[in-house]
Parts: C-alpha cells; sequence; structure tokens
C-alpha cells in the first residue's frame, strides 16, 4: 500500500469515528436535562442534602434535590457546560467505533502474534478504565463532604457547576488511568523489560510511590486518595503474581527450547549432570 493510499484511509477512518461521535454528541445533547445533570449532579446533592451545607441565596434547585446550591457564573456556561457533558459521554459511549477504526488501522502492520496481544489488551484497559471512573462517581460524596467540613459554620458556599464539573471529571479520569497501572505493568513484563524479580525488589518502593501518586492528584481530600490508591496497591499486586507466572512459564519454554536444539547424538545438561554425579 502507497503513501497516500495510508493517507486516504487513514482519513476515511477519522471520518468514521468523528461522525460516531458527533452523532452519540447529538442525542446526548437531547438527554442532558434530564438525565444526565441529574446523574452528574447526585453526589453534591446527596452531600447537600445529608450535612445541610447552607445554601447562599435561593439557587435554582439541580436535579430536583432540595439544597443544591450550583451556580452558574456566566451567561454562555450553561450552553458550554451542556456542550462539555454531551462531548464526553459521546467519546465514552462511542469509543467502540473509534477504538475499532483505530484498531483497523494498525492492524494491517501488525504480526498475528501482536494483532491478538493487542486485541486482548484493548479489551482489557476499557473495562479498567471504565471501572475506575465508576468507582470514582461513587466516592466522589465522601471527598465532597469531607472538603465542604472546611467550610466555617457562618458562611455559605457559591460553589459553581462548573468547578464541580471540573473536579468530578478529574478524579474520574485519574481513577480510570490509575486503573490501567498492572496492564500496563504486565506489557512491560511480556515485552522482557520488567521481570518479576526486579518487581519484587521495587515492591515496597512501588506501592509508597502509588501512595504519593493518588495524594498528588487527589489534593485536601484523604478519601479519594485512599480509595484510589487501596486498589492500585491490589492491582499492583495482581501484576507482581502475573509476571511471576509469566517469568516461569518464559523459562519452561526456554529450557525446552534449548533440548530441542540438541542433536540426537549430543548429550544434555542433565545427563552431563549426572555423569559428573
Amino acid at each position: 500500500m502507497t503513501l497516500g493510499e495510508h493517507i486516504r484511509e487513514l482519513r476515511n477512518r477519522l471520518v468514521w469515528a468523528l461522525l460516531a461521535i458527533v452523532a452519540v454528541t447529538v442525542v446526548a445533547w437531547f438527554f442532558y436535562d434530564p438525565p444526565l445533570l441529574q446523574i452528574l449532579t447526585k453526589p453534591f446533592c446527596e452531600v447537600q442534602r445529608l450535612n445541610g451545607v447552607a445554601p447562599v441565596g435561593q439557587p435554582r434547585e439541580v436535579g430536583g434535590t432540595p439544597g443544591c446550591p450550583l451556580y452558574f457564573n456566566s451567561i454562555f456556561q450553561p450552553f458550554l457546560l451542556r456542550l462539555k457533558v454531551s462531548a464526553i459521554i459521546a467519546l465514552v459511549v462511542a469509543s467502540p467505533v473509534w477504538f475499532h477504526q483505530l484498531w483497523a488501522f494498525v492492524t494491517p502492520g501488525l504480526r498475528r502474534s501482536e494483532r491478538k496481544w493487542g486485541a486482548a489488551f484493548l479489551a482489557i484497559a476499557v473495562p479498567l478504565f471504565v471501572g475506575g471512573a465508576v468507582l470514582a462517581y461513587f466516592v466522589l460524596d465522601k471527598g465532597l463532604t469531607l472538603l465542604l467540613k472546611f467550610i466555617p459554620t457562618e458562611f455559605g458556599a457559591l460553589i459553581t457547576i462548573d468547578h464541580y464539573f471540573k473536579y468530578a471529571t478529574a478524579l474520574m479520569l485519574v481513577f480510570g488511568v490509575g486503573f490501567e497501572l498492572p496492564l500496563l505493568i504486565t506489557m512491560l513484563n511480556l515485552a522482557g523489560v520488567l521481570t518479576y524479580e526486579r518487581l519484587k525488589l521495587w515492591q515496597r518502593k512501588a506501592v509508597m510511590l502509588i501512595f504519593v501518586f493518588a495524594m498528588i492528584v487527589t489534593p485536601q481530600d484523604p478519601f479519594s486518595m485512599i480509595m484510589l490508591a487501596i486498589p492500585m496497591v491490589l492491582l499492583f499486586e495482581l501484576s507482581v503474581v502475573l509476571a511471576y507466572v509469566n517469568d516461569k512459564r518464559r523459562g519452561r519454554n526456554q529450557v525446552e527450547a534449548a533440548y530441542d536444539d540438541l542433536d540426537d547424538d549430543e548429550t544434555s545438561p542433565l545427563e552431563m549432570d549426572r555423569t559428573e554425579a
């Protein structure tokens, strides 16, 4: 295939991916309010309802939940927020389409084994990311409860919905990326870059670095830090176990390959050891 044909194929696949994203964005636009906005603001509204954080003024109820003060601070912000939410939903929902287009463009240049491993890792990466994002959503209210307790009782919280949206999406993104750690370690182990022995040597330092990472990406929120660090540590330990199994398998394959290369009349290392004994 010539360079021009590659460029045309890339263009066509990008067009199909963009069409899928745009189509889902349009659908999500009409389902924004309700139910998407209600789902997005539910953790904050639950915190306000259960903890009785005093609202400032008489804000519009969001999601039909009393005492849920989230504010827009500009004329264009409602439109921009609706567009952001619709686009992010589209990126997630349409991910099978644009992942398929990307994979279909890359696979012709890969070997059969590379295609097999690539498809397997892709099939695992998406659920891991979604699992991390879902966990982040369910711990949002705990982190918000802790942070809002720092508000003095004589003051109210003038929180904009844009700031809340940035906090929520950033937390879900961080959790999703953090859950990809075992997949990255397993890939490096299969490539021969990281061995089980090296991972075992770095195990304590890695756990400490995971907690440092969780502390940096979730500042001023100890609960979210713990909820991110503990699953990451467990997933890291799982990747260490997988590295151990893979290294054992690789060692057996190397021994079998060494014996396969011997001639029928050539003494094997095992027979030489028996003779010397």
